[in-house]
């Protein structure tokens, strides 16, 4: 299994998530391949200094570098990875052809039944809503009505910036991305993708 994470620049999230998910995987002997890369990133600059000093404190030495997200690594990755969903909505736009692959975090690992559901519930709602504008035609009010209350619904799925911050910033965006790595090991040993 191949993984790919972005975020903005690829100083921050996406190389905390990458060493992390890296230092995990091999506790818990999984085997996967993980890299990192930035929608607005520049080549080779260093890492934050929190986001290194965050990665230290687990164990975690890798030495990395920023690098822009591009073709080859959406072909390269089995799965991809946002921080954010503006990340996501980047490379669907861009990548289009990684588009079945491409998740936000958060929102991969995802699994309470209702949200679930009421995801599945909105998908449809939102192509009805597409296929209506094509025909000419506009949903009932009734659909709109849920469609709307739907979107109030879903939970935000972005992982927390720390860029700028404190420590303690980035020592609780860490955490945030560690408790998805979690379940994300969970979900790809579940669904028989390791």
């Amino acid at each position: 299994m191949r993984i790919l994470f972005v975020c903005t620049g690829n100083t921050c999230r996406s190389p905390m998530a990458e060493g992390l998910l890296r230092k995990l995987a091999r506790e818990r002997g999984v085997n996967v391949e993980v890299t990192s890369a930035g929608v607005a990133a520049s080549n080779g600059t260093p890492i934050s200094r929190h986001a290194e000093a965050v990665l230290k404190s687990q164990g975690i030495a890798d030495n990395m570098t920023s690098k822009p997200l591009h073709g080859q690594l959406t072909e390269w990755a089995d799965l991809i990875l946002t921080l954010t969903q503006g990340h996501k909505r980047h490379v669907i736009q861009y990548f289009p052809a990684a588009a079945d692959k491409t998740y936000a975090l958060k929102e991969y690992v995802e699994d309470n039944e209702t949200v679930l559901a009421e995801q599945e519930e909105l998908h449809q709602l939102i192509a009805e809503f597409e296929l209506s504008k094509v025909l000419g035609n506009t949903l009932d009010e009734v659909k709109s009505n849920r469609l709307n209350q739907l979107l109030r619904n879903i939970p935000v799925y972005d992982i927390s910036d720390p860029f700028g911050g404190s420590r303690a910033d980035y020592d609780m965006t860490a955490d945030e991305i560690a408790a998805a790595l979690d379940k994300l090991l969970d979900k790809l040993k579940k669904d028989n993708l390791l």
